[in-house]
């Protein structure tokens, strides 16, 4: 059951969307399937991301986010109108990312940052070693997470979901949700530590 605070938080987040987005919506609802166009342009990167992050291949991340956007269109009318698109979306992109994901279909360990952005141009060398030294060791030690705890990660720290959404997207108990969590968290750190750069004596310890 959705909690009335978390029906007004979607209720702010669908009215936050805009004007271009509740159009395109309203086409799907008529039958128009031209309404993708606005929502792929704003959704499509983040939702490629996701999947790559879970399922670790971008072709596959591509199959099932041309698959979900298809699905968002035939299934609009199970969108409350009162709810935002994206994050009704994004989880079905998240869900169909780790079954795939758990099937093993076609894991193909990927080089560096998948759907991600140029680097910044203002670090310099050394830095950007570090960085890429840090991301790959972070997107190999994602890998070695299982698909479930994979989704939980890509759910809480890249979409930003709180533990309560990603329970009632799950059906799970939030119990079940901070365990996932912690697991996945506590995995990280094991894979991670190597990795660690070693902090100085003023810094806080972590």
């Amino acid at each position: 059951m959705i909690s009335s605070y978390q029906g007004a938080d979607e209720a702010g987040m669908a009215m936050a969307e805009g004007d271009e987005v509740r159009a395109a919506i309203a086409r799907l609802r008529r039958g128009d399937i031209g309404g993708l166009e606005a929502l792929m342009l704003r959704y499509q990167v983040r939702a490629l991301r996701t999947a790559a992050l879970i399922t670790r291949d971008h072709a596959l991340a591509e199959d099932l986010v041309q698959a979900a956007f298809l699905r968002a269109y035939e299934r609009i009318g199970q969108l409350d109108e009162a709810r935002p698109f994206g994050p009704w979306f994004l989880r079905s992109v998240t869900n169909d990312a780790r079954k795939a994901a758990a099937r093993g279909r076609r894991r193909h360990p990927l080089p560096g940052d998948p759907v991600g952005d140029p680097p910044d141009q203002g670090p310099g060398p050394t830095e950007l070693v570090e960085r890429a030294e840090t991301e790959e060791a972070l997107w190999a030690a994602l890998g070695r997470l299982t698909p479930t705890q994979r989704a939980a990660v890509v759910q809480r720290y890249y979409l930003g979901l709180t533990e309560a959404e990603m329970a009632a997207a799950a059906a799970r108990p939030p119990g079940t949700i901070k365990w996932r969590l912690h697991a996945a968290r506590e995995h990280l750190r094991q894979l991670l530590r190597p990795h660690r750069v070693p902090q100085s004596s003023g810094d806080p310890p972590t």
